[in-house]
């Protein structure tokens, strides 16, 4: 199957979609050049087709250690967030059991989906802090009033998808250090368009996909663990022969866990959506990502006041400090939201809809003139 031709450069202008695919300049010519690369290597009559692809795995797993401040030992690669947050989680076993998993309603559904699913396999309760009706996200407060001295593991959502709220992670990470409970982070919606340190922070996990604002492919899953918890006793629930040393050991007596994160790797590596990112996590580590944020806040500010004029009210919170990259907003009852992004996508601004919100995130490609676009194209 060919490549689709690449587009005229003035066909993303109107990208507000950062929260679901990311994009940079010159985006698919790169990629294009970094799969056929490895095609060249993986086909070629030779015993090196596996180097190609593990070295530029092995580069995004380091781009990822350099962008959130983690040495490349604290690092590892899974398919998705969900099957990330699965290893680490079933590799607590007895931590958890007989005490609660705190999370909030907020979170990304597939990381619920899957806590209820290993609760009463693991032995502990989960406990969801419920949405605050009104503004429709949960509020920080609300989430450390539920935590007390019983809860074992805390699931923190850091920018939420359905509403770009933005929690304290300072403050809820002092808090579980009071409280002696361990604290991993879904940082998918935030990483890439603010700044997050796993070191300074102290979080136990934290995990992304490369997708969004890392302007990756789906597959890449990345994750961190923190050096006390690779230093004690944490051992993954499945291994297979990347989780070894040297997983080109064959000796079936000789087994042993990988000191560092690797451990929690298991079977063959998946390597194309690794290839595929590594241009995106290049961009983002660049001197062409510069200004991202700043860009990002003065075209949320724009789009806040078109949305307000236009009578949709705003699902997110209006402070910068409290907020993602993106701005949610919800549909007017006299309007049927599900038609909207093909209307809107016939003026050339892409966007989306969950349930009667808009989600709305400007990247590095949106254009100035998404504005007076929107003003024109939505309907009020």
């Amino acid at each position: 199957m060919p490549f689709i031709k690449h587009p005229d450069p003035a066909a993303y202008e109107g990208w507000l979609m950062y929260h679901s695919v990311g994009l940079f300049p010159g985006q698919q010519a790169a990629v294009e050049a970094a799969l056929s690369s490895f095609a060249a290597s993986w086909y070629a009559p030779s015993q090196r087709r596996w180097e190609e692809g593990l070295a530029a795995r092995q580069r995004v797993l380091a781009q990822w250690g350099r962008l959130i401040n983690a040495a490349p030992e604290h690092v590892f690669a899974a398919e998705n967030v969900t099957e990330a947050f699965a290893r680490f989680v079933t590799s607590l076993g007895r931590r958890l059991s007989g005490r609660k998993v705190l999370i909030a309603a907020d979170c990304f559904p597939s990381l619920h989906f899957l806590l209820s699913h290993l609760a009463g396999r693991m032995g502990f309760t989960l406990y969801t802090v419920p949405l605050d009706a009104e503004q429709g996200w949960v509020e920080d407060e609300a989430y450390l009033d539920a935590w007390d001295d019983s809860v074992a593991l805390a699931v923190i959502t850091w920018v939420t998808s359905t509403a770009s709220k933005r929690a304290n992670l300072e403050r809820l990470v002092d808090h579980a250090r009071h409280r002696g409970s361990l604290v991993a982070v879904d940082i998918t919606q935030g990483v890439g368009v603010l700044e997050f340190d796993a070191t300074a922070l102290g979080v136990d996990f934290a995990a992304a996909t490369t997708l969004k604002w890392l302007c990756g492919a789906p597959g890449a899953g990345l994750a961190y663990l923190s050096p006390a918890l690779l230093d004690g006793d944490i051992k993954p629930d499945i291994v297979g022969w990347f989780s070894q040393p040297d997983p080109f050991n064959w000796d079936l007596s000789q087994f042993s866990l990988a000191r560092e994160a690797r451990r929690f790797d298991t079977g063959t590596p998946s390597l194309l959506p690794f290839v595929a990112s590594e241009p995106g996590l290049d961009w983002r580590l660049s001197g062409a990502a510069g200004g991202l944020r700043d860009r990002n806040l003065r075209l949320c500010h724009a789009l806040m006041t078109v949305l307000e004029n236009k009578g949709f009210r705003l699902c997110s919170p209006r402070e910068d400090h409290r907020r993602g990259g993106s701005v949610m907003a919800e549909v007017p009852t006299h309007l049927e939201p599900g038609p909207l992004p093909a209307q809107l996508e016939d003026a050339g601004l892409f966007t989306d809809v969950r349930g009667r919100v808009m989600r709305f995130s400007p990247g590095v490609l949106t254009h100035d003139s998404v504005i007076d676009r929107l003003e024109h194209a939505l309907p009020g």
